[in-house]
């Protein structure tokens, strides 16, 4: 059981050893697919042997339950998309000159590294490793965000840097507060860091210190969830980042820092009740699907449009959480893994239009279904997914999450975050509506989509489909999930 819990962490680290070694090849970078392979097969194999029984690792410093293998799963999903899009992505990178051999290799060994940061903040059970490995996902994105090293990237990867390292500063006062609070509360050593811990001694945490460190946690992860008032740097570092990249961070970063608050509520409410977080929560929501709604009625970029889309989805789990109920957990997971992988599509479909135009302005891109099939349809499964209509998981995951806020008696919630879904919606339709349909302008250029970028597409439209015809045995482990860290 160790092994499996150990492999999603070391199999991407190696990998990049393995890509740094030998420079940017097929073979290298198919060893960083088969290590999002093994992510993703770990955490079925994680949920298959596990069933609802937590086990911890490593004495304790790790730790698999239904939250972490859902999340393992989301990683290896859109890792896997993500790192097999990629081979055809940095070739054609190459071949136009924006990058070189050895970004390419510093492109190659940071993705599995990448991948591993992630993998370890989901499975740590010790709140002071998930701090150090959402920090580290911080320093290897930074350079991915920059990869292009143009001006525009560079600023990007500063502002991105600069708001989330003031984030996770906040973090970890919020981690050593409450550690403090749990060695006052009478857990011991080291091990009052450990979630297992902190929960069974919650009820003798003192409300206040215990107050101010949930405050200062729920701030510090929101930075890098990119809510309101830390958003600023999700648009910029998302358009700026290859491809690939953009739709690892938007479709599994956000929501692997998001878990890390799923986990922190039960030990938060335990000691000062539910209200303090869901309070926090429902602000910060809100605020979030208010702004990305007004910033879709003015966006002009297509992977800045796709950006602001995951703010609002973001804004929504938020809200989600906050009512705090099984079924709203259950949602929330359901939410996550399919806007995981309708945005991979969407971004990677974006990435080969962008390769196509040298601009992913909106105003520059038309007519794409009538010059690319496979990007066309591929661009608007994603976007019909988005919007959460049926047999979209989409449109079960966001009328669960509406009749959870309603069983939560948060009906005015529900009212106010639907107004700003409607506003959302129009301003996606009327984007998407320019770039896919209209004639085609005399100096269009050629869409071409190199073999493992098309089948990278193909598998996440099936995958997509997939999940909205059926969640099969993915509905127990997220009842399980909602059964570890809902209420009611």
């Amino acid at each position: 059981m160790t092994i499996l819990i150990l492999l999603p962490i070391m199999a991407p680290a190696v990998a990049a050893l393995v890509a740094w070694a030998g420079g940017w090849r097929r073979r290298t970078a198919a060893t960083t697919i088969l290590s999002a392979l093994t992510i993703l097969g770990s955490g079925v194999a994680l949920g298959i042997t596990t069933h609802a029984r937590p086990v911890v690792a490593l004495g304790g410093l790790l730790r698999t339950d239904a939250l972490s293998v859902t999340m393992l799963i989301v990683i290896g999903v859109v890792g896997t998309l993500a790192t097999w899009a990629s081979i055809g992505y940095i070739d054609t990178e190459l071949a136009h000159g924006h990058t070189d051999r050895p970004d390419a290799r510093l492109y190659g060994a940071l993705t599995p590294g990448f991948l591993s940061a992630m993998a370890a903040a989901v499975s740590a059970n010790n709140i002071g490793v998930i701090w150090v490995a959402v920090e580290a996902t911080t320093v290897i994105t930074a350079f991915l965000v920059g990869h292009r090293r143009t001006r525009t990237a560079l600023e990007a990867t500063w502002k991105y840097v600069v708001i989330c390292s003031v984030g996770i500063a906040v973090a970890f006062l919020g981690t050593v507060l409450l550690y403090f609070a749990a060695r006052h509360g009478g857990a011991a050593g080291a091990t009052a860091l450990n979630f297992d811990v902190l929960a069974a001694c919650a009820a003798h945490l003192d409300p206040a210190v215990t107050r101010l460190a949930g405050g200062l946690l729920l701030i510090g992860y929101s930075a890098k969830v990119g809510l309101v008032p830390f958003h600023g740097w999700l648009a910029d570092a998302h358009s700026q980042a290859p491809a690939p990249v953009s739709a690892l961070m938007s479709g599994v970063l956000l929501s692997v820092a998001f878990s890390v608050l799923i986990r922190l509520r039960t030990v938060i409410d335990a000691a000062v009740g539910p209200g303090f977080l869901r309070a926090g929560l429902l602000t910060v929501g809100l605020a979030t699907v208010l702004v990305a709604a007004l910033l879709l009625t003015v966006a002009s970029d297509l992977k800045r449009m796709l950006a602001y889309s995951s703010m609002e989805n973001m804004g929504l789990i938020a809200v989600a959480a906050a009512a705090g109920t099984k079924l709203a957990i259950a949602a929330l997971l359901l939410h996550v893994l399919a806007h995981g992988v309708g945005k991979t599509v969407l971004f990677l479909a974006g990435g080969q239009l962008q390769a196509a135009h040298d601009s992913t302005a909106i105003g520059d891109i038309s007519a794409v279904l009538s010059r690319s099939r496979l990007v066309g349809i591929s661009f608007a499964v994603g976007i019909v997914a988005l919007l959460g209509f049926p047999p979209f998981a989409m449109f079960a995951s966001e009328l669960a999450i509406a009749r959870s806020l309603a069983d939560a008696r948060l009906s005015w919630v529900l009212g106010v975050a639907l107004l700003l879904m409607v506003v959302a919606f129009a301003a996606l339709v009327s984007n998407a509506r320019r770039i896919l349909l209209g004639s085609p302008k005399a100096d269009a250029p050629p869409i071409a989509v190199p073999a493992t970028v098309a089948v990278a597409l193909v598998a996440g439209l099936v995958a997509s489909l997939a999940l909205g015809v059926t969640a099969g045995p993915l509905t127990g482990l997220f009842s399980t999930a909602a059964t570890q860290f809902g209420v009611g």
